[in-house]
């Protein structure tokens, strides 16, 4: 039991992988797509911070001769928070810009409207 409680961050990550994937796939509206990619992205922010945890360990500023963590995947996930913003916007002015010429946000109905012209 201690096995999992130790390795919970894991479970968390599946699981917000797991859920963002299913959105991006099982539903058709692009709004909805983009939620889901960003609840993947989050899951994938959450392995990489779980991953450079080291129990015990202390900051690596502080003059200590002990075990510290690695700054490296926090400041590669600051980064790729704001990559992750960046994309949400423009995947959203691109959703505007989409339903502003046809009208819906829904893949399939696009779809058919792009192979109706």
């Amino acid at each position: 039991m201690e096995s999992i409680a130790a390795r919970s961050y894991y479970v968390g990550t599946f699981l917000l992988l797991g859920i963002g994937a299913y959105v991006m796939i099982a539903s058709p509206n692009l709004v909805k797509k983009v939620i889901g990619m960003n609840i993947f992205q989050t899951g994938i922010f959450l392995f990489f911070i779980a991953s450079a945890y080291v129990d015990g360990a202390q900051n690596p500023v502080l003059e200590h001769a002990g075990p510290y963590v690695s700054p490296l995947p926090h400041v590669l996930i600051l980064t790729a928070i704001v990559v992750g913003v960046s994309l949400t916007a423009v995947a959203l002015g691109l959703i505007v810009r989409i339903y502003n010429e046809y009208g819906t946000l829904e893949a399939d109905v696009l779809q058919e409207v792009r192979t109706d012209d």
